[in-house]
């Protein structure tokens, strides 16, 4: 293709574009500008900060003013109870239902409470780690410890995200070595520095992290007491090889791929590895009118069409998902109903 051919081709998909949006705009079922509440309180955050390069692309989609609001999990909850015009919508990840499967106060089904919309990336970090100088060099030597009859205290926060690797690796446990799943004790904490300050404190032996949050560690010398090492990384292969190769900070795509499954192998049901994938997603009021969840699925799916947002997204160490909502309904609930049996099986 010449110069000339090129440039034509370029300035007929801008145009197109162009045309779309303005389109979309004209048909917009909402009125006026958009509110985004999450689930969290943090504006430094995956949360926050994944919803917004999503606000972002849809501001300039539907030339409006999108605002994020982190004002935590029960706040965007009442938020979106209050109102179904489309205007106040709500984005959070897992812990949406991780929530309710624990039982956590002011959580409540969200396939039942509210309408869950377009899944839009995934956050591929959630890890567990041990201090470099840990005998234990890899999520197997965890797994035969407890089998062994070692106490292996694992510090989580609580009630979601956190917990679910968690549950997972004590649910092998029972699998593999029935009655030995008790060696495996959670401490329960609260932030990442809390779980962080318990590991430099020998008083747990392994943390839930994040790649984000705990690389930076894994490249401290063995002898300083603040180093770490990964022993596993929930994501699936998948998710991880569509990363950047750079990876995250001085750890590249191919040394996370030694973490994730089958290299690191937690079975979840004797025949098939857990996985758990940190996913974003939209929830509306449950009377929101199938139209307007038509036209936020509409607006993203061109959105992700064009193919800027995955660029920014993979900057961040997101990977992009997108999923139209009647699609991620389907997927979260599987997501959820797997991860049920799970929590259920160690009660």
């Amino acid at each position: 293709m010449n110069i000339m051919k090129s440039g034509l081709l370029a300035a007929l998909v801008a145009t197109a574009g162009i045309a779309s949006s303005q389109a979309l705009a004209e048909d917009m079922p909402i009125g006026g500008n958009v509110r985004i509440v999450i689930g969290s309180k943090s504006t430094g955050g995956d949360t926050y900060q994944n919803t917004s390069i999503v606000a972002k692309a849809l501001a300039e989609k539907l030339d409006i003013n999108v605002k994020v609001d982190a004002v935590g999990a029960s706040a965007a909850f009442k938020a979106i109870d209050r109102l179904s015009d489309g205007n106040t919508i709500m984005v959070f990840h897992d812990q949406s239902y991780l929530g309710f499967l624990y039982g956590r106060k002011g959580y409540s089904n969200p396939f039942a409470d509210y309408t869950v919309g377009p899944t839009v990336a995934i956050n591929p970090g959630n890890a567990y780690l041990v201090p470099k100088s840990s005998p234990y060099q890899t999520i197997e030597d965890i797994i035969q410890a407890c089998a062994d009859g070692k106490r292996i205290r694992v510090a989580i926060q609580p009630g979601g995200v956190s917990e679910i690797g968690f549950s997972a690796l004590k649910n092998a446990i029972k699998i593999r070595y029935p009655g030995k799943e008790a060696n495996l004790v959670a401490v329960n904490t609260g932030s990442q520095a809390d779980k962080n300050q318990l590991l430099f404190d020998g008083q747990a032996d392994l943390i839930n992290g994040s790649v984000q949050a705990n690389e930076q560690y894994t490249r401290l010398p063995a002898d300083d007491q603040k180093a770490m090492r990964f022993v596993w990384l929930t994501a699936r292969k998948q998710t991880i090889e569509q990363a950047n190769p750079e990876g995250m900070g001085e750890t590249s795509r191919e040394d996370l791929l030694k973490y994730v499954s089958p290299n690191a192998s937690v079975t979840q049901d004797g025949s098939k590895d857990f996985t758990f994938d940190k996913e974003f997603f939209f929830l509306y009021n449950k009377d929101m009118s199938p139209e307007i969840v038509a036209f936020y699925d509409k607006a993203l799916g061109e959105i992700f069409a064009e193919g800027k947002i995955q660029e920014t997204q993979k900057k961040s160490f997101f990977i992009p998902n997108f999923k139209p909502s009647s699609e991620a309904q389907a997927y979260l609930k599987d997501k959820m109903d797997q991860y049920k049996v799970i929590i259920e099986s160690i009660r």
